[in-house]
């Protein structure tokens, strides 16, 4: 009898299957290694650091399901996505993580942070200031004394020295991640594109658990396969997402259930995390703390006069050739909430229709699906 061969796992079934069973491949890559994993919430987070201690950045992300936990430790006012990411915590689900660390962001990630490091048990956690004002000609020193400080507290932690050889080797294996992240991304800008925007979300976010060397090799056979499937010809409304954090493929899923297409994103969840990278100077950790400062801004971040948010989208806008922009908030974002209709302004005068969604923590799919409905109409009609 013939010999059963083993059928090669595509790639993009490997994406998605680690972002539905994220905490399977962490609790295997300790076993695996015998390293540690660190938990942290935003990206503003410099995983290089980390990486270079031989410990695997872990992105603590909520479930999208109800909970009632997180009330005595957080304000219920607080946005969604820290309040799940605490109830996560509060709940165990991320009972394998060694550490936490945080980078200074918003207030509600603050508090999440803050919380979880008293209520649930942790052995290291450890805090990074980062300048607000990305933009000022002080922000780099004091970036890189906070990052000497994180590097020092890694080294106590770990028992071992976090050397310039390891900081050169974690900024490779980021780098390559990021370069491959941008490679596929690029193809996006074909009409039509060989990858939905449901893919490219997938392959983004697997990335927050993935140890970026292993990730990279699948980004590599992704690359492969998708030079192997049939040109399409279906050619559909080609659209953007902007704004708050955005870890519900269901959502854009229900945005290409229509004649749509997602071709780029402005979002944590997406571009802002991967678009930029180290470029090497001579102090390693000066160089990581320039990436961060120049990379994508949240609105956090872009808090001078003349902002570098609208350019950057409409220079996306351009490139990517948006028809229509869907810009998601989450409900009490109030960086988000003030920064959208600035966004919103900017995106319409320039005549790109705009649909304004916001979410809790759990997606509103019906009532979604009306307004979205909706605004395909609109936009099918105005391209006619």
């Amino acid at each position: 009898m013939p010999v059963a061969t083993e059928q090669k796992v595509s790639a993009w079934d490997k994406f998605r299957e680690i972002v539905a069973d994220r905490h399977a491949y962490a609790k295997e890559w300790k076993l695996r290694t015998g390293g540690k994993a660190m938990g942290y919430m935003c990206t503003y987070v410099a995983e290089e650091v980390i990486y270079a201690a031989g410990v695997l950045p872990v992105r603590i992300m909520g479930s999208r399901e109800p909970q009632d936990v997180t009330e005595p430790y957080i304000y219920g006012m607080y946005c969604p996505y820290c309040r799940d990411c605490l109830a996560q915590g509060l709940l165990g689900r991320y009972n394998y993580l060694d550490g936490i660390t945080e980078t200074h962001t918003c207030s509600h990630i603050r508090q999440a942070y803050d919380s979880w490091q008293k209520f649930v048990p942790i052995g290291f956690n450890h805090y990074t200031y980062m300048p607000a004002d990305v933009r000022s000609p002080r922000a780099k020193d004091m970036f890189l004394i906070e990052l000497n400080q994180l590097k020092k507290a890694l080294e106590d932690w770990t028992g071992k020295p976090i050397t310039d050889a390891k900081l050169d080797k974690a900024t490779r294996a980021y780098n390559t991640n990021r370069q491959l992240l941008r490679q596929i991304y690029n193809l996006r800008k074909q009409d039509p594109p060989p990858l939905s925007g449901l893919e490219a979300m997938y392959m983004v976010m697997s990335s927050f658990w993935m140890d970026k060397a292993e990730h990279s090799v699948l980004l590599r056979q992704a690359l492969a396969e998708i030079k192997q499937r049939p040109p399409r010809t279906d050619s559909k409304l080609r659209l953007m997402t902007i704004g708050s954090e955005n870890d519900d493929p269901e959502l854009i899923e229900l945005i290409e259930s229509f004649d749509a297409q997602v071709v780029i994103d402005e979002q944590c969840t997406g571009t802002r995390y991967f678009w930029n990278k180290v470029v090497p100077q001579e102090d390693r950790l000066a160089a990581i703390a320039q990436r961060y400062l120049d990379r994508p801004p949240c609105p956090m971040k872009d808090l001078q006069e003349v902002r570098q948010r609208p350019k950057w989208i409409m220079d996306r806008v351009k490139e990517y050739k948006v028809q229509g922009a869907v810009l998601v908030r989450l409900k009490f974002c109030d960086p988000h909430e003030y920064d959208l209709p600035i966004i919103r302004r900017t995106l319409e005068e320039a005549g790109i229709p705009t649909l304004t969604l916001e979410r809790d923590i759990i997606t509103p799919v019906g009532q979604f699906k009306t307004r979205i409905g909706a605004f395909m109409e609109m936009l099918q009609a105005d391209i006619i």
